[in-house]
């Protein structure tokens, strides 16, 4: 499977979110050309800051390699991992990350800073930019109907 196929995977992910009113992120993880996990946001709906596309990835990920090392695979998100997602990755031992859309306000693989650049006992490589503009757009569209909403609710309100 090529990049563009599973981040594809990834944005399937990502609207599967959005339709449940989640920030729409979509992951994937691949072990070997297999597919292991797959996860999307559910903050809103576990009512857990956990529950990032990454983390459920990751943590369905380590239950079908049977261990915590992640060594051999490549995960793919479609929204530049946070400080938390980040951290994670590199304690699970992730060889590669593919990122569709940079995200400058969290993004912890460099737009706002680079844990890969730390000392760490870990590095990833990191691809980015596959699939960023179907990624950005579905982004932009979710908060562009989120705040669409907010506006006719406070038009209600008067």
């Amino acid at each position: 499977m090529t990049d563009e196929e599973v981040m594809r995977l990834a944005l399937n992910e990502a609207e599967t979110a959005a339709e449940a009113g989640e920030v729409p992120v979509g992951c994937v993880v691949v072990r070997r050309g297999e597919i292991i996990a797959r996860a999307h946001n559910t903050r809103e709906g576990g009512k857990c800051a956990l529950d990032h596309a990454e983390l459920l990835a990751i943590r369905d990920a380590c239950r079908a390699a049977g261990g915590w090392r992640l060594n051999d695979t490549t995960l793919y998100v479609t929204l530049e991992p946070c400080p938390m997602c980040a951290g994670a990755i590199l304690n699970a031992r992730i060889d590669r990350v593919v990122i569709g859309a940079r995200d400058p306000r969290f993004g912890a693989f460099g737009s706002l800073f680079n844990l890969n650049e730390l000392p760490l006992n870990h590095k990833t490589e990191i691809t980015d930019g596959v699939l960023a503009e179907e990624s950005s757009a579905l982004l932009s569209s979710f908060f562009r109907k989120k705040r669409a909403v907010k506006a006719d609710e406070g038009d209600a309100t008067k």
